[in-house]
C-alpha cells in the first residue's frame, strides 16, 4: 500500500481531552489540555505538556500540584472555552462546582466523572511547552461510572481531540480484551 507523507503534526489516534485544575491569582482555574499521558504504573505517573505562555504552567511550578479532570462529551463547550480563555485575563472559578483533595492548590470539577489529584515530581523543558511529570495521590471517579467496580469508558464519555483537524469525537465500542486477542497470534507462533 503506498504512504503519503502528510507533515508532522497528526495525531490520528484520539488524545484525552483534559481540564487541567491550579490556582491562579488565589482562585480555581482550569485549562483545555490534550498534550496527557500515563508514563509509568508504580508510583502512578502522568505527563502533561503545558504551554510557556499559560498562566496555568505559572501555577503548576509555583504551587507543584496540579489536577486532571476528565469532562464527558456533554461539556465540549465549556471545556473548549477553557482551552480559548485565558486565566491571565479570564476569571473561570465560577464555571464548575470545585471540590479539593489533599492540596488546597488543586481543585477539581464535581461535574467531570473522573479527576486525578497530582504532584510535580518533575519537569522538562520544550520549545514551546513545559513537560510536566505528576504522581497521581488520589484518584476520584463518580459511582455513576463504575462497571463491576472498575472504571466504565463508555459510561465516563470522556472527549477525545485529533489534530490537525481539530475535532471533538467520543471513544467508539470495546474491540477486544487487552493482553487476550493476541493468544491467537501466540498459539500460531
Amino acid at each position: 500500500m503506498e504512504k503519503q507523507s502528510i507533515g508532522t503534526n497528526a495525531t490520528i489516534c484520539p488524545m484525552p481531552v483534559t481540564l487541567v485544575g491550579s490556582m491562579v491569582n488565589d482562585r480555581s482555574n482550569f485549562m483545555t489540555v490534550a498534550f496527557i499521558s500515563r508514563v509509568n504504573m508504580n508510583p502512578p505517573l502522568i505527563s502533561m505538556g503545558l504551554n510557556k505562555q499559560s498562566a496555568t504552567r505559572e501555577a503548576v511550578f509555583k504551587h507543584r500540584t496540579f489536577s486532571v479532570n476528565f469532562p464527558s462529551a456533554g461539556m465540549v463547550a465549556e471545556t473548549d472555552y477553557c482551552g480559548i480563555a485565558s486565566g491571565k485575563t479570564t476569571d473561570k472559578s465560577g464555571l464548575f462546582k470545585v471540590f479539593y483533595g489533599k492540596s488546597p492548590y488543586a481543585p477539581m470539577i464535581s461535574e467531570c466523572p473522573l479527576s486525578f489529584e497530582c504532584t510535580v515530581v518533575e519537569t522538562h523543558e520544550f520549545a514551546t511547552h513545559t513537560c510536566f511529570i505528576g504522581e497521581i495521590v488520589a484518584t476520584y471517579l463518580d459511582s455513576s461510572c463504575v462497571t463491576n467496580g472498575k472504571p466504565d469508558p463508555a459510561k465516563i464519555d470522556p472527549l477525545l481531540l485529533t489534530m490537525p483537524d481539530n475535532q471533538y469525537w467520543r471513544i467508539g465500542k470495546p474491540v477486544a480484551q487487552a493482553w487476550n486477542a493476541g493468544k491467537k497470534v501466540q498459539k500460531r507462533s
